[in-house]
C-alpha cells in the first residue's frame, strides 16, 4: 500500500502541477475577459433567469432547473465538507482563498460549457438530448478530434467511479459509523438500494429527485453554517487575516514567505475548489446538454450559477466554520508540510474535522446535522455522477450499454464499501483514493479546457448576439407609445 501510495502522490503532483493550475486559472481568467466580465456582473440577472427555468420551453428531457439542480447535486457532495477541510488541515487558510478564485474565473468556465453543450447537442438512438465536452469536442472542433472526445469520455467513467461513487459512499460510510455504530455494510446497502431506486429510472427521476432535495439541503446547510459562524463571531477577522496571508505564502511555521506554501496553498484549493464546483472539469455540462431550452447562452447563464451556489456560498460556510472554531488538529500545520514534513493521518479526516466545527457550536446537534448533511450530499452526487458516467459510457460503447452501466454503478456502492473498509489502514487507503480522484479530476478537465480555449470565439459571439438582442428589445419597449 505504501509502494502504490507513493505513486498515487507523485502522479498527482505532476497532474497538478503548476502546468493543471495555469491552465485551469488561465483559461478561467481568459474566458471572463473575453465576456467583459459578464459572469460577475450578471449574477442577479442569472438568478432571474434561474427562476424562470422552472417552466419548459424548449426540446430536452428536463427542465433548466432541474438541469442545474442535476448539476448541483453532483457538485454539492462530500467535497464541502470533507473536501473543504482537508484542503485547509493541508494546505492551510490559504486554500480557501485559492477556491474562490477558481471560483470566480470557473464561472466563465460554467457558463461557457453549459452554452457549448446545447449548441452541440446530439439526439440519441432512444430520443435522448445528449452533450457535453466529447459532443462538442467531436461537433465543434471537427471530426479530427474525435479521439479528445474519446479520452475525456473515458476519464470521465473512471472519474465517475471514483469520484462521484467510491469517494461519496466512503464518507458516508464512516461518518455514519463514526456518528452512530452503524455497520459500514449496513450504510453501505441502504445506500445501494435507494441509489438503484432512482438511477433505473435514469434522467428524469434524477432531475425530480434533485429538484426537491438539493435546494432544500443547501438551504438549511447554509443557514446552520452562519449560526456556527455567528457564534464564533470574535474569531472572524482572524480567520479572513489567515486566509489572505498564507494564500501568498506567509506563514508563521516558514518564518516569512515560502514559495512552497504558497504552491501548497493553491494546489489543494485549486484542486479542492474543481474537485467541488467542476468548474472546467467538464461533467455540468452533460446535465445542461438535457435542458429544455434552444437558447445555448440563455443556458450557459443558469450554468454559471451552480460554480457561484456551490463555491461562494456552500464552501465557504464550511471552511469559515471550520476556521473561526478552531477544530485544525496542531500536527496540521501548512507550513511544517510545505517545508517537507509528512502529512499526518488525522489531517485527512476531513469530514471528522468538519463535523468537530458543527459541533464545537452546536453541542448535541452539530455534529447529527453533518452527519446528515453529508449524507443527503453524498447520496445527490452519487445520483448525479452516474448520469455523468452513463452519457460518457454511451457515447463510447454506444446506447446498449446503458442498462449494464447503472447496474454496475450500483454495484460499485457495494464494492467501494467492502474494498475501502476492508483493510486495515483505512486512512491510508482513504487518501489514496482521494489522490487518485484528484489525479483523475485533472486528467478529465484537460481535453474540456483544450475545447473551450478553440470555441471561445464562437462562446464570445454568440453571448454579444444574446445581450444586443436584450438591448435591442428592451430600447423598442421603451419607444413603445402607450395606450
Amino acid at each position: 500500500m505504501n509502494v502504490i501510495s507513493g505513486y498515487v502522490d507523485m502522479v498527482n503532483g505532476f497532474v497538478w502541477g503548476p502546468p493543471m493550475l495555469l491552465l485551469l486559472l488561465g483559461t478561467g481568467l481568459y474566458l471572463t475577459i473575453g465576456l467583459g466580465f459578464m459572469p460577475l456582473r450578471k449574477i442577479g440577472f442569472a438568478f432571474g433567469e434561474l427562476l424562470k427555468g422552472r417552466k419548459s420551453e424548449g426540446d430536452g428531457d428536463v427542465t433548466p432547473f432541474q438541469a442545474l439542480m442535476t448539476a448541483l447535486s453532483s457538485t454539492i457532495g462530500t467535497g464541502n465538507i470533507a473536501g473543504v477541510a482537508v484542503a485547509i488541515a493541508i494546505g492551510g487558510p490559504g486554500a480557501l482563498f485559492w477556491m474562490w478564485m477558481t471560483a470566480l474565473v470557473g464561472m466563465a468556465t460554467k457558463f461557457s460549457e453549459g452554452v457549448l453543450a446545447v449548441k452541440f447537442r446530439e439526439v440519441d438512438a432512444d430520443g435522448r438530448r445528449v452533450g457535453g465536452p466529447m459532443y462538442y469536442i467531436k461537433n465543434g472542433m471537427g471530426k479530427k478530434w474525435v479521439w479528445l472526445g474519446g479520452l475525456f469520455a473515458f476519464f470521465g467513467v473512471m472519474a465517475g467511479l471514483g469520484t462521484g461513487n467510491a469517494i461519496q459512499t466512503a464518507e458516508v460510510v464512516r461518518t455514519v459509523g463514526d456518528t452512530y455504530g452503524v455497520d459500514y455494510y449496513i450504510t453501505g446497502g441502504v445506500i445501494a438500494v435507494l441509489a438503484g431506486m432512482v438511477i433505473l429510472g435514469g434522467i428524469k427521476r434524477i432531475a425530480s429527485v434533485a429538484e426537491k432535495v438539493v435546494p432544500a439541503m443547501a438551504i438549511t446547510y447554509i443557514a446552520l453554517g452562519l449560526v456556527v459562524v455567528v457564534m464564533n463571531i470574535e474569531a472572524v477577522p482572524a480567520a479572513f487575516a489567515s486566509i489572505f496571508s498564507h494564500a501568498f505564502g506567509f506563514g508563521a511555521a516558514a518564518g516569512g514567505f515560502s514559495g512552497a506554501l504558497l504552491m501548497l496553498a493553491m494546489q489543494r484549493g485549486v484542486a479542492r475548489g474543481i474537485f467541488s464546483n467542476e468548474a472546467g472539469q467538464g461533467s455540468a455540462p452533460i446535465a445542461h446538454a438535457a435542458a429544455q431550452n434552444n437558447d445555448p447562452v440563455d443556458q450557459g447563464i443558469i450554468a454559471m450559477l451552480g460554480t457561484f451556489i456551490d463555491t461562494i456560498m456552500v464552501c465557504s460556510i464550511t471552511g469559515l466554520a471550520i476556521l473561526t472554531s478552531g477544530v485544525i488538529p496542531t500536527e496540521c500545520d501548512a507550513g511544517l508540510i510545505a517545508l517537507g514534513g509528512n502529512v499526518p493521518e488525522v489531517c485527512d479526516t476531513g469530514a471528522r474535522i468538519t463535523t468537530a466545527a458543527f459541533a464545537d457550536a452546536l453541542p448535541g446537534f452539530g455534529d447529527h446535522f453533518v452527519t446528515w448533511a453529508l449524507a443527503l450530499f453524498a447520496f445527490t452526487t452519487i445520483l448525479g455522477w452516474s448520469y455523468y458516467g452513463e452519457r460518457c459510457a454511451e457515447y463510447l460503447l454506444g446506447e446498449k450499454v446503458i442498462i449494464p452501466f447503472r447496474l454496475a454503478w450500483i454495484g460499485m456502492i457495494l464494492g467501494a464499501t467492502f474494498l475501502l473498509y476492508a483493510g486495515d489502514n483505512v486512512t491510508q487507503l482513504m487518501n489514496t483514493v482521494w489522490l487518485t480522484t484528484d489525479t483523475l479530476t485533472g486528467l478529465m478537465a484537460a481535453p474540456n479546457l483544450i475545447a473551450l480555449l478553440v470555441l471561445s470565439p464562437l462562446v464570445f459571439k454568440m453571448t454579444k448576439a444574446y445581450f444586443d438582442k436584450l438591448e435591442k428589445g428592451a430600447e423598442t419597449s421603451d419607444e413603445t407609445p402607450s395606450a
